[in-house]
């Protein structure tokens, strides 16, 4: 392609690297058992009540065995618990005093925040979130222990409160970098940018610690498609505003400054970069990304669509070291 039509930059792969996707590790702390129980795999709820919303499940979850008889569990939108009928709920709504998920608000713009709870000091919250979502996720295995977590609930405020729209999980000490254990937009909120939007927040959260991160394999099928997105978005804005070097050469960039930029790890960089975007080529001892003019503009048109984004400015968040804090 000639200059004129596309933008080319030189791209330096990890020793080594031929371009080939890395197998992604399957030993989190939340993957699939080896087993795969069929049981745990039929849908088990008729319907569930969250706030203003009637939802349909899709996959099994462990609610209690008197709960699941019933034509509908009723859900406290603000702490989760469950009940078996409205009247039940309303009574426990009556001496509810929560507004918003435990924990500590630690970012909020305009109508949403971001809340992080810490699955020791808040189990009871944290294990019935855990149910709510294994209703719709089937990839995962449902662990009672939350001790060794943090979840980060994303919230939408009104006058009425803050209401859960998604959340994401991460392992206080993870051996392998995750950043994301567990990660579900509620369906009610689906197709909306959230699902970007907690991406977006847990790689903000890596770059407050210096770390870049991965999420834990194996991810849901809406979930690997929201992160092949994003990071196909990430990449390629920051590709599509590299500055020429001196004397007006084509712009360079390694996989390592791209890692650096955007906390993601150079293992998905490299499989985004060869297999989704499908943009490197091998041209005189060096790697080559070519980006044509109609993916420069197909990217802008991206970028333009998505209307919510984290403004790091409103992120208020102490990094924590756990390894020295003994048992969490």
């Amino acid at each position: 392609t000639d200059d004129q039509d596309s933008q080319e930059s030189a791209i330096n792969l990890p020793h080594g690297a031929s371009g080939a996707v890395i197998a992604p590790s399957t030993s989190g702390s939340l993957s699939l058992n080896n087993h795969d129980d069929i049981i745990t795999r039929i849908k088990n709820i008729e319907m569930l009540e969250l706030g203003k919303h009637r939802i349909k499940p899709w996959y099994f979850s462990p609610y209690p065995i008197e709960l699941v008889s019933e034509p509908c569990i009723y859900l406290c939108e603000f702490c989760l618990r469950y009940c078996k009928s409205r009247t039940c709920l309303k009574r426990h709504i009556q001496k509810c005093d929560l507004k918003h998920p435990p924990g500590n608000e630690i970012y909020r713009k305009d109508s949403l925040s971001f809340f992080e709870i810490d699955g020791r000091k808040n189990k009871h919250y944290s294990q019935n979130l855990c149910l709510l979502a294994k209703c719709f996720l089937d990839h995962k295995t449902l662990y009672y222990d939350t001790d060794p977590f943090l979840f980060y609930v994303l919230t939408e405020n009104d006058n009425r409160g803050f209401h859960i729209v998604g959340y994401f999980s991460k392992e206080k000490e993870s051996s392998e970098d995750y950043n994301v254990a567990c990660i579900l937009t509620l369906p009610p909120y689906q197709r909306k940018g959230y699902g970007k939007l907690l991406i977006e927040f847990s790689y903000e959260l890596s770059k407050s610690e210096g770390k870049t991160g991965s999420p834990e394999k194996p991810l849901s099928d809406l979930g690997l498609l929201s992160y092949r997105s994003y990071w196909k978005e990430t990449i390629l804005n920051i590709l599509a505003n590299l500055k020429p070097g001196e004397n007006n050469e084509k712009p360079q960039i390694t996989i390592h400054d791209l890692s650096e930029q955007t906390s993601i790890k150079k293992d998905d960089i490299i499989s985004t970069l060869v297999n989704n975007l499908n943009l490197i080529q091998y041209y005189k001892g060096q790697y080559i990304v070519t980006l044509t003019k109609d993916i420069l503009k197909q990217q802008q048109r991206i970028y333009e669509k998505r209307k919510i984004r984290i403004d790091p400015e409103c992120l208020i968040w102490t990094v924590k070291d756990w390894s020295k804090r003994g048992k969490w």
